[in-house]
């Protein structure tokens, strides 16, 4: 790589001179970086862009709107860290591979909702970037992206901001003004930010990818900057192998290269040793897509990208006729790595279930016992007149029990509510997140009735009421403090716990 030396000793004497605060976690000094990607920078892409030799990948624009609505889940099943909306999609799913190498690029026009999103993500990624130069409608009309290049006190607060109170490095992305002295001027308010580099992209707001990137301009911007630059926009008229990355970085004196389009149609344009061919790229993705059970219509998209000019083919015909990832693995002759893989997994969320419907008992500090369960409400299991909350109070009068005391947490931003009922200085409470403050109360009931050995539900077939007898809840170990209670419920062996899992979704946008 050229300029790696003199560019990394500027850039330490530059960040010890200005005393700001950096992260020594991530250089983005002499480096080759996949760019941020709507709909193609999801989880598979950038794992196999780091296989083949990308240092630093990007993930695709997320809005700040969207990332706040979210809650952060550590998927057991996958090993990932996913961060999903109320209805189960996941909008940013990454793992442990990618924790030190991954960037997560948000859209936003706020300092402050910039700041919420950035402490979120900040502790599973290595990087955060801020998008200001995507032309794109969705994006400016909002006073994202590019639209913010017409306000740079905006650009000011946003990044100050986020460097004076996030641990990651911190930077930005931008297109190139009309005007030399305004791209500069431009500059120089990023730079004195404290952000630890600067994308460029080398095209105005208004030029398309067919229009020849400013190489020349890049260059001026790299010569007048003292953190890294990082030139982007080569794949039109100059990248299109290893070596050609190399010329785009002589051509706009970079620190280093982001590569977009080209990696989008051969993510192996990172090998040193050369491109692979189109079928061996698309198999090692899918290896990827159904590890991480990427969502089909997401993966479909990102494998028409790298088809590119041969859709036309029969894989191409036969790719927009697949209907799930397992029809989309049959085309390249790996069917049977998606049915195993698919199987292991239903294997460990089978265990995962059968765990869920263990009551977890354990002494408090106060000297009550909490009993725990994943126990989901779900109304077609009762009659109307029996509801779990109900029975719990009949069942408490009858037995001459004070009444119960139902305590409710409300989980923010996305307004999930779980239950504590507090009986006899016994305490129950059902896992599960609920929509209401309502069903979380019929939630936790239905564990102290699982418990107590009262619990009566409507038969779903039959429409039959039946009772769970104390003996069918039986003590499966005890550990110390902890003991374990197994709900065994022989006259309905459906399985009551909730199957789905957050790896049925993936990225989607």
């Amino acid at each position: 790589m050229i300029l790696s030396v003199n560019y990394s000793t500027k850039y330490v004497m530059s960040k010890k001179v200005k005393g700001m605060r950096m992260s020594t976690h991530l250089s983005y000094a002499d480096k080759l970086i996949l760019a941020p990607m709507v709909r193609i920078g999801t989880l598979p892409t950038r794992l196999l862009a780091l296989d083949y030799g990308a240092d630093i990948v990007y993930c695709e624009e997320i809005i700040d709107h969207k990332l706040i609505k979210c809650r952060r889940v550590e998927n057991d099943i996958l090993n990932t860290v996913d961060f999903v909306e109320i209805d189960g999609t996941v909008v940013f799913r990454t793992c442990a591979k990618e924790k030190d190498q991954v960037v997560f690029q948000m859209g936003t026009a706020d300092p402050q909702r910039a700041l919420k999103v950035a402490k979120m993500v900040e502790s599973d990624v290595a990087g955060i970037d801020v998008n200001m130069g995507c032309p794109k409608d969705y994006s400016t009309k909002g006073g994202m992206g590019a639209a913010l290049l017409q306000h740079p006190e905006k650009i000011k607060q946003i990044l100050t901001t986020l460097v004076e109170n996030v641990k990651k490095p911190v930077t930005c992305k931008v297109r190139i003004l009309p005007k030399l002295e305004d791209t500069l001027s431009l500059v120089h308010v990023i730079e004195s930010t404290g952000v630890a580099a600067l994308a460029v992209h080398g095209r105005r707001k208004e030029e398309r990818p067919n229009d020849p990137v400013h190489c020349d301009v890049i260059k001026v911007i790299s010569e007048s900057c003292s953190i890294p630059v990082i030139a982007n926009g080569g794949s039109r008229d100059i990248i299109k192998s290893y070596s050609d990355i190399a010329a785009f970085r002589r051509l706009t004196g970079a620190s280093s290269a982001m590569i977009a389009r080209e990696a989008q149609w051969n993510l192996s344009i990172f090998r040193k040793e050369g491109k692979y061919p189109m079928e061996k790229v698309i198999r090692d993705y899918l290896r990827y897509a159904v590890e991480y059970d990427n969502y089909y219509t997401n993966t479909k998209y990102c494998i028409q990208q790298i088809l590119h000019e041969d859709m036309e083919t029969d894989a191409g015909i036969a790719l927009l006729k697949a209907r799930s990832l397992l029809e989309i693995c049959a085309i390249w002759g790996m069917e049977d790595f998606c049915q195993n893989t698919l199987e292991r997994r239903q294997k460990l969320i089978d265990a995962r279930d059968e765990d869920r419907r263990t009551v977890k008992r354990r002494k408090l500090m106060d000297g009550s016992v909490l009993h725990q369960l994943y126990q989901p409400f779900k109304t077609k299991k009762y009659d109307s007149e029996k509801f779990p909350k109900v029975q719990l109070f009949e069942v408490c009068k009858q037995r001459k029990w004070p009444k119960p005391v139902f305590s409710i947490e409300e989980r923010l931003p996305d307004r999930r509510f779980q239950c504590i009922i507090t009986i006899n200085n016994d305490k129950y409470q059902s896992t599960a997140w609920e929509r209401s403050k309502r069903a979380a109360e019929h939630a936790s009931s239905t564990v102290c009735l699982q418990v107590i050995g009262e619990l009566t539900r409507s038969s779903e077939k039959e429409g039959k009421c039946h009772s769970l007898e104390r003996s069918e809840v039986n003590i499966s170990h005890i550990n110390g403090d902890q003991k374990s209670i197994t709900i065994c419920d022989r006259k309905e062996k459906t399985s009551e716990v909730n199957s789905q899992t957050y790896c049925t979704k993936s990225d989607t946008r």
